[in-house]
């Protein structure tokens, strides 16, 4: 770390409160470089494209176009440039959108100023930082059970979609053009895939896992 190549680096937040909180922060590290600030995701984009910062520091929830499509922008058109998200937010979907998106790091609001400093210098060095929380979101996530249905087949999804309008094994064969022998195999094993005993309760869990839409009439 030298201060002839300070990492520079664009705050990018809708609150104005928030971006001078961070430009002061900046301030007190040699090795930090404040080139640019932006309230909005497609400000943000432009900026990176015009002056290549090394780090962003992106807020998630913005109007227009929010953290993670202003971080999947700035990624495929200034792949050199890293993002770190920086937010209040610690949910599941939220960590593995912006991680998708290719974040390099995911760090709550909470942060100290010197694991901030600390994840931007790491992030300008290639390597990830994870808050805490995040990590332990994205676990909770890997150890819960399947979606109900995951493992049907195209085939058995059709098959199931039928049941929902109200179908008999014949008339779902009819529809299908398959022979009813082959609809009551389908019909068992989605049964036994979904663990349910009955073709009640596979559309009652259809519909309420969102497997198929009821039909329109």
């Amino acid at each position: 770390m030298t201060q002839a190549n300070p990492v520079r680096v664009l705050l990018v937040d809708d609150h104005a409160v928030v971006r001078s909180g961070l430009a002061a922060f900046l301030l007190a590290f040699d090795d930090l470089e404040l080139v640019g600030e932006a309230g909005r995701g497609e400000e943000a984009v432009r900026f990176c494209e015009e002056h290549r910062p090394d780090v962003v520091l992106m807020d998630l929830v913005m109007p227009g176009m929010d953290g993670v499509a202003a971080t999947r922008a700035i990624r495929e058109r200034c792949p050199e440039v890293q993002v770190i998200v920086l937010t209040s937010f610690k949910e599941k979907e939220l960590v593995e959108g912006a991680l998708e998106a290719g974040a390099i790091g995911y760090l709550l609001k909470s942060v100290s100023a010197d694991e901030l400093a600390e994840a931007i210098r790491k992030a300008h060095a290639g390597r990830a930082s994870l808050a805490p929380e995040a990590a332990q979101a994205l676990i909770q996530a890997s150890r819960q059970p399947p979606a109900p249905g995951f493992d049907l087949t195209e085939r058995e999804r059709e098959v199931l979609a039928v049941m929902v309008e109200g179908l008999s094994n014949p008339q779902i064969a009819e529809r299908l053009v398959v022979s009813p022998s082959t609809v009551k195999y389908h019909v068992s094993n989605i049964l036994s895939k979904l663990g349910v005993s009955s073709r009640t309760e596979a559309v009652a869990l259809a519909l309420q896992s969102g497997l198929v839409k009821s039909a329109e009439r």
